[in-house]
């Protein structure tokens, strides 16, 4: 016994009556499981004493791990917890918890997953939060009678209902008689003047008053009124188109984005040598444009600004910029296949595939909103494929998709209309843009495939369809049967405007105050009931009229068409040196032709023309280039009353692909030196694309082939 209380008291014991320290962690591995990304979660890790003695234990630990109390301790026989933060990144993580104490050491493994968040949607009568479980998004019906805000902005007060969000409608009138008013279910209430008729008068406009109506009020003396040389210029006085010569000094032609204004100097109009032009915005694309004859490059909406390409290593995709060149996202597209730009809105872009017509996002990542394939729009998915071509789509004010759809017998795969041979079936189908994305609402009966076509939707929202047989087609929707889902499908009518329909006409359309301009041919009100033909046969020479660019003013008044013109009167053809391209000013009241000038920058070489607007002031901006031998050079000319007004260079000798005008500039996508580059150029002074009518090929920027009020 003496020993054994000796040995009690020896350096093991330490004066704890024979007890021994030690400790141990309960679970080798703690894991944290799934936590959200930015957040912190605590687990309490135990450590246990393996005898009757307390022993203190240090702990430590590496990110995204961290302890809370770096020492704890550990009673006899007892236990402790260690608590450990983890703070979560995006993705799994590990760490090791090294435990020392009493001359022992142990580890515990430390696991968890950082988990982003997928944005949750936004839906009136509904709210979301993102599960970090499941992984994805929650959603919780409001109450019945809740507060809501329509997604319809023609709507307001709204309550939910069923979880539906109703709401009154809107009241948009200003009680202005000078003013139209409407409301846009994306912008709420839209105002535009009311377009007074346009007096015969040249030296009058058509004004609105409050009170009295339209009038017509003479212009400002000295405004021009015709053709203005310094020989002779057309000048209006006191409300009288004058003829007079104009004094030393007059301002002949106006200040350009690289020349300044021309002043009448000894009978000629003199300016300054234009410099080339500066661009103000040049960046290297992602990769070469994906294109096609008659087709965008590039599509600008508002501030966005869309290219389709491929190349390099993130193969094909598509790209949004900010009007002054930031990147906004670089999406590429599911299987890397190329597509083809069709047309943007705010509810989203869309594009061809191999396999039928998709929608993406304009904002965020640019994901993937809907896809539609050819076999869901047609008539037979069997062994026939599908395609919409260049105008074959709008895109109505709401972002719905109308498109004309055609069919032929499969063949090659890498045929350039997608492998679907001669198309010879079509029809017009009707897809939403929004809500339910992507889904057929309608469809027209299947037709036989009659030539190319073109679609144009007015301001009012009236679809129109001219195919290249001649026939001019309103869209009007009829109840329908059975469409996907067991949904009702809207049959699409095709109502005839002409018997004799518009024949000889090229695959162009544009439509401006109820009036169309149909295959570059006629002029046709919007109730049928009047039919301009435009006169081809005037002048000398011949005239054989493109197809595109089609333009019309805002009032609808002018078009401008370009024509391959030969001057040859021996009956004998043209030489390519000898065809030119002019553009020609008409009348549509008449079909007669105002004006008509060379639309090529050099008279004296052939050149192609790109891309053509109307700008504000009577005035029409053309992209052309000239090519000679072994060179060429691209400007941009101005051209107004029957003369050029001015022209600018593009810097050095690029190839361009295409163009759009939008506001103050001009938006180019061109390859140089090999290097494919979109740039912007300024338009010059008082320059500026209009924004109303059908300004453009495809009715404007965006491709959405709508007039614009």
């Amino acid at each position: 016994m003496f020993v054994l209380a000796v040995a009690a008291c020896g350096p093991d014991g330490a004066g704890t009556g024979g007890s021994r320290q030690g400790f141990r962690p309960r679970d080798s591995v703690v894991d944290f499981g799934r936590v959200l990304e930015g957040t912190q979660v605590r687990r309490a890790v135990t450590v246990l004493a393996t005898g009757r003695a307390g022993v203190t234990v240090a702990s430590s630990v590496d990110g995204p791990f961290a302890v809370v109390t770096p020492e704890v301790r550990v009673p006899g026989s007892g236990a402790a917890e260690v608590e450990v933060v983890f703070s979560a990144g995006h993705g799994p993580a590990e760490g090791t918890l090294a435990l020392v104490g009493a001359g022992v050491t142990a580890s515990v493994r430390l696991t968890g997953t950082g988990v982003r968040p997928t944005p949750c949607p936004e839906r009136p009568c509904f709210t979301f939060h993102f599960d970090v479980v499941s992984g994805a998004c929650v959603e919780t019906p409001l109450e019945e009678g809740a507060a809501c805000t329509s997604e319809n902005r023609c709507e307001v007060e709204g309550r939910c209902q069923s979880g539906v969000c109703v709401g009154s409608p809107r009241t948009c009138d200003d009680d202005n008689p000078c003013t139209v008013d409407a409301c846009s279910p994306t912008r709420g209430c839209v105002t535009t003047r009311v377009s007074c008729p346009t007096p015969e008068n040249p030296c009058q406009v058509g004004v609105c008053d409050r009170d009295e109506g339209c009038t017509a009020v003479d212009v400002d003396d000295f405004v021009p009124c015709g053709p203005v040389d310094c020989q002779l210029a057309h000048l209006c006085v006191s409300g009288t188109c004058r003829q007079v010569t104009p004094p030393e000094g007059f301002v002949c032609a106006p200040a350009t984005a690289c020349q300044g204004e021309g002043a009448c100097q000894g009978g000629v109009c003199e300016r300054p040598e234009p410099a080339e032009l500066e661009p103000e915005l040049r960046l290297e694309l992602e990769g070469a444009p994906v294109s096609e004859a008659g087709g965008p490059v590039l599509l600008v909406d508002g501030d966005a600004v869309f290219t389709s390409v491929c190349g390099g290593d993130a193969g094909c995709q598509l790209v949004a910029y900010t009007g002054s060149g930031l990147l906004r996202y670089a999406s590429a597209y599911p299987e890397g296949g190329a597509r083809t730009l069709i047309a943007a809105s705010d509810a989203g872009v869309v594009v061809r595939a191999e396999e039928g017509l998709e929608g993406y996002a304009p904002r965020g990542v640019g994901e993937r909103l809907w896809q539609a394939s050819w076999s869901s729009l047609g008539a037979d998915a069997g062994t026939w494929r599908g395609g919409s071509g260049t105008g074959h789509v709008a895109l109505t004010e709401s972002g719905d998709v109308l498109a004309y759809v055609s069919w032929g017998a499969a063949q090659d795969a890498g045929a350039s209309d997608g492998g679907g041979g001669v198309p010879e079936s079509a029809r017009l189908v009707w897809l939403a843009g929004r809500e339910d994305a992507g889904t057929v609402m309608g469809a027209s009966p299947v037709e036989d495939w009659s030539g190319e076509a073109r679609l144009g939707i007015d301001a009012e929202g009236t679809a129109y369809l001219y195919t290249v047989d001649g026939r001019l087609r309103r869209v009007e929707a009829v109840d329908g049967g059975a469409g996907q889902d067991g949904g009702a499908l809207v049959e699409l009518s095709l109502t005839p405007l002409l018997d004799a329909g518009v024949p000889d006409g090229g695959a162009s359309l544009a439509i401006t105050e109820e009036t169309l301009l149909v295959g570059g041919r006629a002029f046709v009100q919007a109730d049928a009931s009047v039919q301009t033909v435009v006169d081809w046969n005037s002048g000398p020479g011949t005239r054989v009229p493109l197809a595109e660019p089609a333009l019309l003013s805002p009032s609808g008044t002018v078009a401008y068409l370009f024509a391959r013109a030969c001057e040859r009167t021996d009956g004998l053809p043209c030489t390519p040196a000898e065809e030119r391209v002019v553009l020609r000013a008409v009348e549509s009241g008449t079909g007669h032709t105002a004006w008509e000038v060379d639309a090529l920058p050099d008279e004296s070489l052939p050149g192609t023309v790109y891309e053509a607007a109307v700008l504000q002031g009577d005035t029409v901006g053309v992209l052309a280039d000239a090519e000679s031998p072994g060179d060429h050079r691209t400007w941009l000319q101005f051209f107004a009353r029957g003369a050029r007004v001015g022209m600018c260079p593009l810097p050095e000798h690029p190839r361009v692909a295409g163009a759009a005008f939008v506001g103050p500039r001009m938006y180019v996508v061109l390859v140089r030196d090999g290097a494919w580059m979109l740039e912007s150029y300024g338009l010059g002074p008082d320059m500026e694309a209009e924004a109303s009518g059908w300004p453009q090929r495809h009715g404007g920027s965006a491709g959405a082939r709508r007039e614009s009020p």
